[in-house]
């Protein structure tokens, strides 16, 4: 494992070099460990990805999908699952893929390896004991790596995944979101959008929910289909 010295030494190099802004967040860097951003680009398929659930705002959002028959990606938070345990059940029960997105929903820059650890396996033997689910894909909170990471993942079995466009759900209102996802729509793209605020209780999900009921049809119309991240990730048959 990293000590201290070397990360401060591989820190320094990567700064000097002006790439550790890429590393830490750079949708495409695989520096912290294995990473996609986007999936097969030879088939008209999308990814909707859904961060910081569960919630409970989520119910919303699984009836929205199940209206389209469409199946999403849920990276969750451990202590939302902890907090909201019937609701996580009831997104795998609903067949949709759940991820690891840490216990906390820390930033980890500047974390010890031994913490970045601690949230991811917390997060992930809460989401199995609650769900029966053992996840095999993680997103970092606010797409920041850091060193440790990829040992963490290692050890745990996990895939990460950033995302082809993120919609800014969080802040932008329902049109803008829409727009921004409708214009950045591509084979293999993978949407970051969020069932939750970080672990806060009972968020304001409003536009994220507007926006996906909005452009699940116009999308269709266009050819596209919608998949896990896991399935859109295969190769073409």
């Amino acid at each position: 494992m990293l000590d201290g010295a070397l990360i401060g030494a591989a820190a320094g190099m990567l700064t000097a070099t002006g790439s550790m802004a890429y590393a830490v967040r750079g949708r495409s860097s695989t520096f912290f460990g294995p990473s996609v951003y986007r999936g097969n680009p030879a088939r008209p398929s999308l990814a909707l990805t859904f961060d910081d659930g569960p919630s409970e705002s989520t119910p919303r959002l699984l009836e929205v999908l199940a209206a389209h028959r469409i199946p999403a990606t849920f990276f969750m938070c451990g202590k939302n699952v902890r907090r909201c345990p019937s609701i996580a059940r009831a997104v795998a029960a609903a067949g949709h893929e759940i991820g690891n997105h840490t216990d906390s929903h820390p930033r980890m820059q500047f974390r010890s390896p031994e913490f970045i650890y601690r949230e991811l396996a917390l997060a992930q033997e809460t989401i199995r004991t609650t769900t029966d689910t053992v996840p095999r894909l993680f997103r970092a909170p606010y797409g920041v790596r850091w060193f440790g990471l990829r040992k963490a993942q290692e050890r745990l079995g996990l895939l990460g995944v950033m995302w082809t466009v993120i919609g800014r759900d969080w802040r932008w209102p329902t049109r803008r979101v829409a727009k921004l996802l409708l214009d950045s729509a591509r084979n293999g793209a993978i949407f970051c959008l969020h069932d939750g605020r970080t672990i806060e209780r009972e968020p304001d999900i409003r536009a994220t929910l507007d926006a996906v009921e909005y452009i699940i049809p116009v999308l269709k119309d266009r050819g596209f289909q919608f998949e896990t991240v896991s399935q859109i990730l295969c190769p073409v048959n």
